[in-house]
């Protein structure tokens, strides 16, 4: 049997992307659209293709969301430095206000990017009605301790610091923030389950900064190209249009058990793993089975992971010695994936 290496959820996503919406969140899409597909009675391959590129085109906006949300949490510290300036030019009592983290030249770097100004005016992306939360999260900054240190150093700082510095934060006060949590949930129901997987899409994106690109810094495309929108594509429609025979080889695996023994979310991702085996000749099985179990991992029972790598290997193996699947079995996986 395929030996499964187990990954905590976060860490378990950070690996190289070169796009926004890569071949795992496709997977994981494919597999949520298929189960609203048959739990909510839409029996419609046109009208769940729409609903999987309707819910990724909203996770590359919450990718931006996300970035637009470091900007304007650095517009609330601009404001409150300049009330604190002008308190203490009132007043001329206490400490001098510090401007080092709104002179943060990463920052300045992200606020003028020339795709995310595109995107944010495209999609009408705006923090513009949260002003109170904006003012808790700048809170929460200021009390963490990479802004504490960053701002107790009287030197100046390079770029390289003040990019680690918002990465650190972002970490730190942004990622498991269940406030941000809670209000992403009440803005869009397709941001609920992303937030985990773009969070390191934000992490990478921060880390490939660089300063001499100014403005011009790319961030990650929605696609990569056509062919990702066709491996969208094929992997939802091969597992809707072929569900009969997946199933129908699923219970042939099952030693006896009746289909209806599994949860109905298990037998998804077990029915667009099929899919995937069978359709995409250049994708390792191992990396196929990989992928599922992880999803199974995250959205099913906490068993489910471990048959489910079991019964696939199984099926694929038993195809391979048929002559009916005709791939590798194993080896590293593509970069794409």
């Amino acid at each position: 049997m395929l030996q499964i290496t187990t990954f905590a959820p976060f860490y378990r996503y950070i690996v190289l992307f070169y796009t926004m919406i890569n071949r795992e969140l496709i997977r994981l899409k494919a597999v949520q659209v298929s189960y609203s597909f048959y739990v909510g009675g839409r029996y419609n391959l046109e009208a769940a293709e729409k609903e999987l590129f309707l819910s990724l085109s909203k996770s590359y906006d919450l990718y931006n969301y996300l970035l637009l949300l470091m900007i304007e949490v650095n517009r609330i510290a601009e404001r409150t430095y300049d009330t604190a300036v002008s308190r203490y030019q009132r007043l001329n009592e206490g400490e001098e206000p510090n401007p080092k983290f709104i002179q943060n030249k990463f920052l300045a770097q992200l606020e003028a990017n020339n795709q995310l100004h595109e995107v944010v005016e495209n999609q009408k992306l705006t923090w513009a009605d949260d002003e109170d939360f904006l003012r808790r999260l700048y809170r929460q900054v200021t009390e963490c301790e990479p802004y504490k240190e960053y701002m107790a150093n009287p030197a100046d700082s390079t770029y390289q610091e003040d990019r680690e510095l918002w990465r650190q934060i972002y970490r730190q006060v942004f990622v498991d923030n269940e406030e941000l949590d809670s209000l992403l949930e009440e803005k869009g129901i397709y941001w609920n389950d992303d937030r985990f997987i773009i969070d390191t899409f934000i992490l990478k994106t921060l880390n490939r900064f660089e300063q001499k690109n100014g403005s011009r810094q790319p961030l990650l495309p929605e696609f990569k190209d056509e062919e990702d929108r066709e491996f969208a594509r094929k992997l939802l429609r091969s597992s809707l249009l072929g569900a009969e025979t997946y199933r129908t080889t699923i219970t042939q695996f099952l030693r006896g058990w009746e289909l209806d023994r599994l949860a109905i979310m298990d037998v998804i991702i077990l029915q667009t793993a099929l899919a995937e085996i069978m359709n995409f000749p250049n994708i390792p099985v191992s990396v196929s089975i990989n992928e599922y179990v992880n999803i199974a991992k995250m959205y099913s029972t906490p068993q489910s992971g471990r048959y489910i790598n079991g019964l696939l290997d199984n099926i694929a193996r038993q195809f391979m010695a048929d002559g009916r699947l005709h791939k590798s079995m194993g080896g590293k996986e593509e970069k794409q994936e």
